[in-house]
């Protein structure tokens, strides 16, 4: 039975907490009361990272341990003192989202099931121009944290030969996140540009310890992901909380504290303490305002060199000057036999991109395109070469796809059971498991690379075990619109379901 609605008066205003004693993280026994009165405890330190930025909501309203889902659109029962931002997405929607100014707004989002906070780098005055460009270092499985701390200092030393300031704080998840506050003179694909050229410059500079490579089949080290500056790219702030058991926090650090810091001391019940204690690290980012002049012009040297762009996600329109994009493993003929891409800033072809916005001047928010809430994007299908069969270079294959990260790790342990010898052969970086981001929710899938494995003990492709169909809510109505959709961004198609003799 819900427990009673609790009303905190923050700031002279009103927050209701719907079912207050519900558990949010059942083995630690905290609940949404619990997670609302955190924020509050920190709210200082977390209105630095979201303050007057559009955000998106993903929300947990079943707890830690359930999947959430995406809401980009605010809610219409949002309180009159809560404003929003219109955002225009990569595909042409647009939506209005919350903007959080106070510990009220804070609240209010953590009453909703928002353990972590995900907001855009831009300000709602501003929303095509980032003030902050996002670093962040994501391990490879088996990738011990002790490195992660190596290629943060490393990362620091690549921002002061630019002129730029780190602010890091652990991600509360593996890694560390590095933001750098930017003057608000650059679009999204010039920041991307220079987050780019970063992530090459601190892979030249620790080629053991650090990758740029997109394709998770190809990296090593600590991957900086540059493609969350791209436009629509969020990632967790300062002080948010992330889904796991512990309920660890996003922790903003000192850079005395990075070399030592252990990403596990830092929890919705420890850290409100040692913030009253020490204060916010992160206090000072706002007067630390930078120029992404240098790293721009070291972006012009690698391209002088022959290093152009690199793939982009793949729920966007495929770019002018982006490599083919296709895994390694998977690429059927040389590059220069790919089609090019035509997409611009980010977003589609312009003609594609002119219909849409017209459609938005007209009143439809869609952009002319279905709504379809549950449908996940990200997908990608690829081409047969005129004999059908696949030339590869890396042998992968994949295992299982399912509706939660927990069924594809089982089916995982059962391909292992039947194929020990080349399990034994397996390291912690060739397991590749894919969260494939919808617009409310995530599937995952499962690849194994066998790299390591002796080709005599490969096994072949099997049947998917388990086989999630992502298809299977969708009607072909939907799924032919959506497809249509797609195909005026440059032939993307859904990643077709994987069969024994692919």
């Amino acid at each position: 039975m819900a427990s009673p609605k609790e009303i905190l008066v923050i700031g002279g205003r009103e927050v209701a907490v719907s079912n207050p004693g519900k558990i949010y993280f059942p083995q630690a026994g905290y609940t949404k009361l619990d997670l609302v009165r955190y924020f509050l405890a920190v709210a200082d330190g977390a209105l630095t990272g979201v303050r007057g930025r559009p955000m998106a909501l993903k929300r947990f309203v079943d707890g830690a341990e359930a999947e959430p889902f995406f809401q980009k659109r605010a809610p219409d029962n949002r309180p009159p003192w809560l404003r929003v931002a219109t955002l225009t997405f990569p595909s042409g929607r647009t939506a209005d989202e919350i903007v959080v100014d106070d510990a009220a707004g804070l609240a209010w989002v953590a009453n909703l099931g928002c353990l972590d906070l995900n907001p855009h780098p831009v300000r709602a005055e501003d929303l095509d121009h980032p003030d902050e460009l996002r670093v962040d270092l994501d391990p490879v499985p088996g990738v011990p944290w002790s490195q992660i701390r190596d290629v943060a200092m490393v990362v620091r030393e690549a921002l002061s030969a630019v002129g730029l300031v780190g602010w890091p704080k652990t991600s509360g998840s593996r890694g560390i996140h590095i933001n750098v506050r930017i003057e608000p003179r650059w679009t999204f694909p010039e920041v991307r540009r220079a987050a780019l050229a970063l992530a090459r410059d601190v892979e030249q500079r620790a080629p053991t310890l650090a990758t740029s490579k997109w394709w998770k089949e190809e990296r090593h080290g600590v991957f900086l992901d540059y493609n969350q500056n791209a436009r629509d790219r969020t990632v967790a702030s300062a002080y948010s909380v992330r889904p796991l058991p512990d309920a660890r926090v996003s922790f903003p650090l000192r850079w005395d504290e990075v070399p030592l810091a252990v990403a596990e001391d830092f929890t919705l019940a420890t850290v409100p303490e040692i913030y009253a204690a020490r204060g916010d690290a992160g206090a000072g980012i706002d007067a630390a305002v930078g120029s992404l002049a240098a790293l721009l012009e070291l972006s012009a040297r690698h391209e002088a060199e022959g290093l152009g762009d690199a793939p982009w996600p793949p729920n966007y329109a495929k770019q002018e000057g982006e490599p083919p994009r296709v895994q390694p493993s998977r690429a059927r003929r040389p590059a220069a036999e790919y089609e090019p891409g035509k997409g611009v800033a980010g977003g589609p072809p312009p003609d594609v991109a002119a219909e849409r916005a017209a459609a938005v001047t007209a009143g439809d928010p869609n952009a002319g395109l279905p709504p379809m809430p549950t449908l996940p994007e990200g997908w990608q299908g690829t081409r047969p070469t005129p004999t059908g069969r696949r030339r590869t270079s890396i042998p992968v294959i994949e295992i299982a796809r399912a509706a939660s990260k927990r069924e594809v790790q089982a089916g995982f342990e059962r391909w292992k059971t039947r194929h020990p010898e080349a399990a034994t052969h397996l390291e912690p970086a060739d397991v590749l498991t894919d969260a494939m981001r919808g617009r409310s929710s995530a599937w995952y899938r499962l690849r194994v690379n066998l790299t390591h494995v002796p080709e005599a003990l490969r096994p072949p492709q099997e049947e998917l075990d388990p086989d999630y169909d992502p298809w299977a809510s969708i009607t072909p109505e939907e799924r032919a619109a959506w497809e249509a959709a797609q195909a005026a961004l440059g032939g993307q198609r859904p990643i077709q379901r994987r069969r024994p003799d692919d």
